[in-house]
């Protein structure tokens, strides 16, 4: 069998050249004058098995290829497959690593190895320049002894104590400390106890390099990070990245192990990506050419490197969270920043690691390291895929859609959704509907004066186009940039908190206009020449996931607060809930349609305050054209006195939304009675919209006459009975709270809810109402969640027919 030697220490060139080496291929020998200086690879075509040459182990490699190797305490001699105790062969050419139990570690990866080459009479005088060249072109000067803070493009002068360095903050633009390990605070004044470190993208830790490891290396470490990018291991041959190295990082979520025995880098890329702020596990091994890659105990993912080099060499240091002083990483790696996130466990080949600076751990540097208040996270067990977030102090719980409370432990079958500032909606992106032209309305109601309502950008750095709607200090405000410089506009006045509000964009080319309420519309151009917006990213509605992806141009760095009803869009109306492709921290805002007044088969369509019914397609002729009650004004009555009913009946405030079409000036439509002696009722009185209700024995009467409601069209009336105060708005009218004392009357006590009428009006109501109502009834709401069935009820009823919609 014809062999063929290649050889590891061919990456030196002659530079490691010990003894008096000569190769030749072929049937030549292979000549070693000093065989105790020198240890070799050496791979042969063929396979393991029968008839290999191997002395103790064999590996298969690749392409028909095989290499020998040997048992802990042996060697392996100069022919590549015969083994030698190691204490027969002693040579300072080789050192044991007490550290890892002994593994022999070839000192050509040793730092600051020196060699002593001796030439054999047949090599020349250019053999010798030529060495002596490659000499030079392989030193390297290795210091970590400084370490140089990341330079700024402003100026940075706080003073940030011994050792610490200022730096400009990515997400705020502001000066802030890097503090070296073991110190924190604003000015590294305070004293840390590092345990679990948090990194903040621009922060790391240094260990001693890496021993014994050049042939195998495997790393157990668990990681909680807060975004999708981000190196967390990283160790190698040179500072510059330009020999062996070794990198494990994130890459738009994937876990990526990268690294290159020096002919070429191999990639494992895991196939799920990794849980936000949520702890995942990762399990990394490594055996010469190949790896494989397991994340939260999922599928192994392998690969193997290039070429057929197959140690590493680790001269520098081992950089945890970051990249050190390492250069150069744009040619060999995807991303350049740091982790931004945690750690709490880091364990290679079998050591676990203490994060805290020497003696107490065995950190030799570090900047910027905090402690992780993650941990918190144990104490709040998040349900149905709820996401722990921390701050200083506390821990919650962030939402998956269609659950909430404290912990994500109430499903929520949204109608109207509420936002509370960590919270967000996430849909398709506007992509070519908003390139040349937009027409965006918005119907809203904010609880606070700061808050980002809709955002929508080309990157995902917040680089490049993007349209953003706001709320900044109480005024509305609309900002984009198609490539040229940023446009805004913002209302003139500030709009009311807690009230409904109508917001419009039209944007043509470069002038948009902005319109809110009934404000003055607000026009706004574009600079530059460029009239389309590209946006291909995802619409953002509530707030973010994270304002790293918002342009560094929208000074409002909240998310928004309160309630959005209402999205069209280019003339086409959103469906907010059923047409997001997700979101988190999203709840039902009080409004009637949580009550479901349309029933199982009608959809309720927001309309401010109140609502209309849609029926589903495929209902119009069956359950949908089914009309609401009709009562013909005398005798003619529904009757509620269930528990619940009657339990609602005594709230106070009590808030009560109907619907209703009438004819005639005069007409009892409700009467609720709780059998304590006080009443409430709503009817019309020549024409007058009143509502009665007494409290501690007197009458308060609220009496609506700006509006008509008799003309057989319908209308929406809410009354709110609020202690002594009273409460009648019309058709989302003003609302009127003047009012009257009276004596209370006599009359027949009846317990329960009467619905258009009441047996006997005029002794029933102390001679207020004569009869009922002639109309219908369509909604009733009470306190915006108790809904009462009036289609298909089980009320006592009488004389009620279907209503001639």
């Amino acid at each position: 069998m014809t062999r063929f030697f290649f050889f590891d220490v061919l990456r030196f060139a002659t530079s490691v050249m010990v003894g008096t080496i000569v190769l030749s291929v072929g049937c030549n020998d292979v000549v070693v004058d000093d065989p105790a200086k020198a240890q070799f690879e050496a791979a042969f075509q063929g396979r393991c098995g029968r008839g290999s040459p191997c002395d103790q182990l064999c590996y298969e490699l690749h392409d028909g290829m095989y290499e020998c190797d040997c048992r802990m305490g042996f060697i392996l001699q100069e022919d590549g497959y015969s083994c030698t105790e190691l204490n027969s062969t002693a040579s300072s050419f080789y050192s044991m690593n007490e550290v890892d139990g002994g593994n022999e570690e070839d000192v050509l990866y040793q730092k600051d190895a020196i060699f002593d080459v001796h030439l054999n009479e047949n090599f020349t005088e250019d053999d010798e320049r030529n060495l002596n060249n490659t000499l030079k072109s392989s030193e390297k000067i290795v210091s970590t002894s400084t370490t140089e803070i990341p330079s700024t493009e402003r100026p940075c002068v706080l003073d940030c104590g011994p050792n610490g360095g200022c730096v400009i903050s990515e997400e705020s633009s502001e000066p802030v400390c890097l503090c070296p390990l073991g110190k924190g605070g604003e000015r590294c004044e305070k004293d840390l106890e590092i345990r679990s470190p948090r990194f903040t993208g621009s922060s790391w830790l240094a260990f001693p390099a890496l021993r014994g490891a050049y042939k195998h290396v495997q790393v157990n470490l668990e990681l909680r990070p807060e975004s999708y990018d981000g190196i967390f291991f990283l160790t190698g041959e040179r500072d510059d990245m330009a020999g062996d190295f070794m990198a494990l990082l994130l890459h738009q979520g994937f876990i990526e192990f990268r690294f290159d025995c020096g002919s070429g880098v191999g990639l494992v890329r895991s196939e799920e990506t990794v849980l936000l702020n949520q702890w995942n596990h990762i399990t990394l091994y490594r055996h010469r050419w190949d790896a494989w890659l397991q994340l939260n105990g999922g599928k192994h993912i392998q690969g193997r490197s290039k070429g057929l080099f197959s140690r590493i060499t680790f001269r520098e240091p081992l950089f945890i969270g970051g990249t050190g002083n390492t250069t150069g990483l744009s040619e060999k790696l995807p991303v350049s920043g740091g982790l931004k996130g945690c750690i709490r466990h880091l364990e290679v080949n079998d050591h676990l690691y203490k994060f805290a600076l020497e003696p107490s751990g065995e950190a030799s540097k570090g900047f910027g390291i905090e402690e992780c208040t993650a941990d918190r996270c144990s104490r709040v067990p998040c349900q149905h895929g709820g996401k722990c977030l921390t701050s200083e102090t506390s821990a919650v719980c962030l939402c998956p859609l269609g659950f909430s409370g404290d912990l994500c432990e109430i499903r929520v079958d949204l109608e109207v959704p509420s936002f509370n500032g960590s919270s967000h909606l996430r849909y398709k992106g506007l992509g070519e509907e908003a390139l040349t032209w937009l027409d965006l309305q918005v119907t809203l109601k904010p609880t606070a004066e700061d808050g980002l309502i809709l955002y929508n950008g080309h990157r995902g750095n917040g680089i490049g186009d993007f349209m953003a709607l706001y709320l900044r200090k109480g005024r509305v405000g609309f900002a984009y940039d198609l490539g040229t410089g940023v446009a805004e506009a913002s209302s003139q006045h500030k709009i009311n908190l807690g009230e409904w509000h109508e917001v419009r964009i039209s944007r043509t080319g470069r002038l948009a206009i902005l319109e809110v309420d009934n404000q003055i519309p607000i026009e706004v151009l574009s600079p530059g020449a460029f009239t389309q917006l590209s946006l291909p990213q995802n619409l953002y509605l509530g707030g973010v996931p994270n304002f790293n992806m918002v342009s560094p141009q929208i000074k409002t760095r909240s998310a928004f607060v309160g309630c959005v009803q209402k999205i069209e869009i280019n003339g086409k109306p959103v469906s907010i809930l059923a047409e997001a492709l997700g979101g988190a921290n999203v709840d039902n805002c009080p409004h009637p349609c949580i009550a479901k007044p349309c029933g199982e088969d009608g959809e309720c369509v927001p309309e401010m305050d109140y609502f209309t019914c849609r029926c589903k397609p495929g209902y119009r002729d069956q359950l949908c054209s089914r009309g609401p009650p009709g009562f013909s004004g005398t005798d003619s009555y529904l009757h509620f006195n269930d528990p619940a009913t009657l339990t609602t009946l005594v709230s106070d405030p009590l808030d009560i939304n109907v619907r209703f079409k009438i004819t005639g000036s005069d007409g009892l439509i409700l009467w609720m009675d709780s059998g304590s002696g006080d009443f409430l009722s709503l009817g019309l009185e020549r024409g007058a919209l009143v509502l009665r209700y007494t409290v501690r024995a007197e009458e308060i009467v609220v009496v609506h006459n700006s509006s008509t409601v008799h003309d057989n069209l319908w209308h929406r009336i809410k009354a709110v009975r609020n202690g002594g105060s009273g409460l009648l708005v019309v058709d989302n009218g003003p609302g009127i709270t003047h009012q009257f004392v009276d004596v209370p009357s006599q009359r027949a006590t009846q317990e329960g809810l009467f619905i258009g009428g009441i047996p006997d009006e005029n002794l029933s109501t102390g001679g207020r109402y004569k009869n009922g109502i002639k109309g219908c009834v369509a909604d009733l709401v009470l306190n915006t969640n108790f809904r009462l069935k009036l289609v298909g009820h089980t009320a006592a009823s009488r004389n009620v027919l279907e209503c001639e919609l």
